[in-house]
């Protein structure tokens, strides 16, 4: 399934988003792995930040590269070629291929246009796809951030802490 999401920008879900995020899996024996690109292991650093977090956090992998994609995480040529880099499709194919990597229950993707260059109009500045894969879910979230380079990774990293709260707690949409 795929959800568009339009962010202002600006949100707070919480200064400590990652701590409970942390608490949450360890409390349902949960784990977790990221595939980040214009994060750039953004998510995976604030995940890692939280004291403990070896006990919920598998690995996280920065694909930036189209090849890196395909060789580490197992995204296929066609979906690139068809879809591009930034595209929910290609989101997907990251989340299932580091949930797998890594053996994880939940697998976290996020492919996007930070800017300031880079955009169209098709796909514009602060276009941010997050995916989900876990055992009992497979989704892909589109957002359109406002802000600089720096806003639209954090807005995205905390949509995505955020997404990972929700999978872990049975929420999510």
């Amino acid at each position: 399934m795929n959800f568009e999401i339009t962010s202002g920008g600006g949100e707070s879900r919480g200064l400590e988003l990652e701590i409970e995020v942390c608490r949450i899996l360890r409390e349902k024996g949960l784990h977790v792995a990221t595939a980040e690109s214009c994060t750039g292991g953004l998510l995976a650093g604030k995940i890692t930040s939280v004291a403990g977090a070896s006990e919920c956090f598998e690995c996280g992998v920065v694909t930036y590269s189209n090849e890196q994609k395909v060789k580490l995480l197992g995204v296929n040529r066609a979906t690139l070629g068809e879809c591009g880099a930034v595209s929910p499709n290609t989101a997907v194919e990251m989340a299932r291929g580091v949930r797998h990597l890594g053996g994880a229950d939940i697998g976290i993707g996020i492919t996007g246009i930070a800017g300031p260059g880079g955009g169209s109009e098709e796909k514009p500045v602060g276009l941010v796809y997050i995916a989900v894969s876990a055992e009992n879910a497979l989704h892909s979230y589109r957002f359109v951030f406002k802000g600089d380079r720096n806003e639209v990774r954090e807005q995205a990293v905390s949509e995505a802490l955020d997404i990972i709260r929700r999978q872990a707690l049975g929420t999510l949409e």
